[in-house]
């Protein structure tokens, strides 16, 4: 007998993602709950995300209300800290009750060992990212931002942000990204014959690719150009769909 499947998505980047986007994503989140025996978000749900000690970033409601009805109802939600929410914590893991990952994490879905992983930072080149990601993430840049009043924080993200270069669909810079980090989860499929799939997001450029029998590469894309989500089916293999298709495009077996 057959479990419900697992659901997936990414790169959403509420804040900067349009009302009607942002709508869809709650359509798509309710469509969960009667669907999903897991929900993950492998990153950037939020264009900025940084939990202050008694303060945590205005708006976002319903998507937040949404995540928390889902686990009340016994549907586990995994999110993946991306480049723009890695600073997420103890108020989406306390008060919301997702499970919230940091790093590349081996997890188990339906039956799959499953290396999940945002990625940033993956894979050859962007040096100058790495080591400005390494300066954000440390501990003595966290504590100085704490120190920031929480709207010139958000001012500050806003204005570095790069995300509305997405909204025009990707460059060649983002083209050259996506195929960079494909061959790198290759790599980690060759590497270990345990994983069965290698799951990123990061792109905004949506992958499904049976690397070897039964065994996948899944980049979930974004919700800013593609609405595009993945499904886990127990025993069956991972499917790319557009929620903009309608749920029907959904197999239902």
């Amino acid at each position: 007998m057959q479990g419900p499947p697992i659901f997936l998505a990414s790169d959403v980047h509420l804040g900067v993602a349009s009302p009607d986007t942002e709508q869809a994503f709650l359509s798509w989140l309710e469509y969960c709950g009667t669907r999903a025996s897991r929900v993950v978000i492998n990153g950037d749900l939020f264009d900025f995300w940084f939990e202050y000690k008694s303060v945590v970033p205005r708006g976002h409601t319903r998507v937040l209300g949404r995540l928390s009805a889902l686990v009340d109802a016994g549907i586990p939600v995994v999110m993946m800290g991306g480049n723009h929410d890695w600073w997420g914590g103890d108020f989406l893991e306390n008060e919301i009750g997702v499970r919230f990952l940091r790093e590349p994490t081996r997890i188990h879905l339906n039956g799959r060992t499953a290396l999940l992983a945002h990625g940033d930072g993956l894979g050859p080149g962007d040096l100058g990212y790495r080591l400005l990601r390494t300066v954000l993430r440390g501990s003595l840049t966290r504590f100085a931002f704490r120190w920031l009043h929480p709207d010139l924080g958000a001012w500050v993200a806003k204005k570095v942000s790069k995300t509305p270069a997405h909204s025009h669909g990707p460059t060649g810079k983002h083209q050259a990204r996506s195929k960079l980090l494909e061959e790198w989860a290759v790599t980690q499929l060759e590497a270990s014959s345990e994983l069965d799939i290698v799951i990123l997001g990061h792109t905004h450029i949506p992958v499904l690719r049976e690397v070897f029998p039964g065994r996948h590469y899944l980049n979930t894309g974004d919700w800013l150009m593609n609405q595009s989500y993945a499904v886990l089916p127990d025993g069956e293999a991972p499917r790319l769909f557009d929620w903009r298709d309608g749920p029907s495009s959904e197999a239902h077996g």
